[in-house]
């Protein structure tokens, strides 16, 4: 599905001019945190992987540093250089010896709230670097003082966004696996009146990648398949013989296989009904020559996760939906996601409604039923609860669906939307807290409430 811009857990790449590094020492400070925000732009604005390498090994808190190896880290680090734009300083909003945030603005016009986050005692080792896209109007939203205070003001603000008619979904709100808050906004099914509950199933959109990946990381673990294995490894017949030789398997997760989207001509060209299987996905885009050299560059591809679709049914011996389901669903206890048929759709699961008519006062919400597929994929589209999204990432944390191995252990923010879609997951093993929006409206509607909520957390 297609999948709005997000930044979760990483290490933001910043590109600053030289001529502005005395002007960021001086606006920086000099707490513990600053001076650790001043060098990771000063280390990431060399383009030298040698002064990264020397900043995560200096600078790092023992315990973050053996959390998350500085292997993985320089490789976030190369991921989010090949994407990002340039970046300039706008504000320093706090500068602690614990915590330093920052206002950047990117190239292309959006602003990024920026917050280190250091041990409380001296020598201040960075734990945790935290990014944001935000809002005009929220660009300093102040942490709260503790979860009691957070749940009120959470619940306050998605409060009015429903009175609004700005969201419709739910909203729960974890620490420790212990539910702070967790209420539901809005109607599943305006036509029928139906509300939604905290037990009712939305569209998850491309956050079903995640499972996927998961897939991915199980079967290797099992040494049915290789980071390095090509396409070609497993589907012998794939139509385009460049990228059946030379993309990998690594490629497909990381999106640098240069594979392409399939909301395209032909996905709008398509018989929906046909749409209910991975097989049915791989001729909108499969033949199409690659945009890219495999591993030169990084894209947002749809098309890769269908691949890796097809790539667990041929090691399993199972269908995509089926090898999730056994594999990964039944072992976290997340009896509520599945994928299903738009036509055989149960009934707790809402409607997505996309705004139609423009953004003026003729403008209503629709159904979104004609947009979907008829059953979601290994790229996105399945259903789920914010119950189930909570067991999810208690199964990360957990020693026996995820292999030890996988990344999402260390945290995860992802996110994912179309017409009538959207979702968001946050969570963070170092404080605990998770965060899941689930809406049945246009992005970013769960995307602005989960920024917002993550700003508002006790530091």
């Amino acid at each position: 599905m297609r999948s709005r811009s997000y930044i979760p857990y990483l290490l933001l790449c910043v590109c600053l001019s030289a001529s502005r590094g005395q002007d960021i020492q001086s606006r920086l400070g000099s707490t513990a945190a600053g001076k650790i925000a001043r060098e990771y732009l000063q280390a990431f604005n060399s383009g030298a992987d040698s002064a990264m390498q020397r900043f995560f090994e200096q600078d790092l808190a023992k315990d973050a540093a053996l959390r998350i190896p500085i292997s993985q880290r320089m490789e976030r680090f190369h991921q989010m250089r090949s994407m990002a734009g340039t970046f300039t300083l706008k504000k320093v909003l706090e500068t602690k010896e614990d915590r330093a945030r920052i206002l950047v603005d990117s190239k292309d016009g959006f602003t990024l709230k920026m917050e280190f986050q250091c041990e409380a005692e001296a020598p201040h080792g960075l734990v945790t670097i935290a990014i944001d896209q935000v809002q005009p109007g929220e660009e300093d939203i102040a942490p709260v003082k503790d979860d009691a205070a957070l749940a009120a003001a959470s619940g306050e603000y998605v409060q009015n966004l429903a009175k609004a008619d700005k969201f419709s979904g739910v909203l729960l709100i974890a620490r420790g696996g212990k539910v702070l808050l967790e209420k539901a906004y809005g109607m599943a099914d305006r036509e029928k009146k139906i509300l939604n509950s905290t037990g009712t199933r939305f569209n998850l959109g491309s956050m079903n990648k995640s499972f996927t990946q998961v897939a991915i990381a199980q079967l290797c673990a099992q040494g049915k398949l290789s980071l390095n294995d090509p396409i070609k490894k497993f589907l012998p017949d794939y139509p385009n013989r460049e990228a059946a030789e030379k993309v990998t398997v690594q490629q497909l997760l990381t999106m640098s296989s240069g594979i392409g989207d399939f909301f395209n001509e032909r996905y709008e060209a398509a018989p929906k009904k046909e749409l209910n299987s991975i097989s049915a996905y791989l001729p909108l885009f499969a033949d199409k020559p690659l945009a890219f050299e495999p591993g030169t560059k990084r894209a947002y591809s749809n098309g890769g996760y269908i691949v890796l679709g097809a790539i667990i049914e041929k090691v399993s011996g199972m269908d995509y939906y089926t090898y999730v389901r056994k594999n990964i669903f039944e072992p976290a206890g997340m009896k509520e996601t599945d994928s299903f048929e738009k036509d055989a759709l149960p009934g707790d699961v809402a409607v997505g409604y996309t705004m139609r008519g423009g953004d003026g006062k003729n403008a209503v919400w629709k159904p979104n039923f004609e947009k979907l597929p008829e059953k979601g994929s290994s790229a996105g589209g399945g259903y789920s609860s914010a119950a189930d999204l909570l067991r999810y990432t208690e199964a990360l944390a957990g020693p026996s669906v995820i292999p030890p191995t996988f990344e999402a252990r260390h945290g995860l923010g992802i996110a994912g939307g179309m017409e009538g879609v959207n979702a968001a997951l946050e969570w963070n093993p170092a404080n605990g807290y998770a965060v899941i929006v689930l809406s049945n409206l246009d992005p970013p509607s769960a995307e602005k409430v989960a920024q917002h909520i993550r700003a508002l957390l006790p530091r």
